[in-house]
């Protein structure tokens, strides 16, 4: 489901990037990007949790350390990116 949530989330935060660059309302795809972004997130932690509970040690120690950067990685570029319209937006009215 993780897979899910987060495939719609880049594909939301770039029709927000592509509305912004058209000159629409890009609101409520900012909003979306970050809720899928905040939904992948939460669908991972319960994979992992599911691992916890049938004592999976072994994917849990092969698995969480790299998803661990990832997810870093991709939910800092996530808030960027669904937050750069606003960034623009302020520089180009001044």
């Amino acid at each position: 489901m993780w897979v899910i949530f987060g495939v719609i989330a880049i594909v939301v935060t770039f029709i927000n990037l592509y509305l912004y660059a058209a000159g629409k309302d890009y609101k409520l795809a900012m909003a979306l990007g970050l809720s899928f972004t905040a939904l992948t997130l939460c669908a991972e932690y319960s994979v992992v949790s599911d691992w916890v509970e049938v004592e999976d040690w072994s994917a849990l120690g092969d698995v969480v350390p790299g998803m661990e950067r990832a997810l870093w990685f991709l939910t800092i570029a996530s808030i960027l990116l669904n937050i750069l319209p606003i960034f623009l937006e302020r520089r180009g009215k001044k």
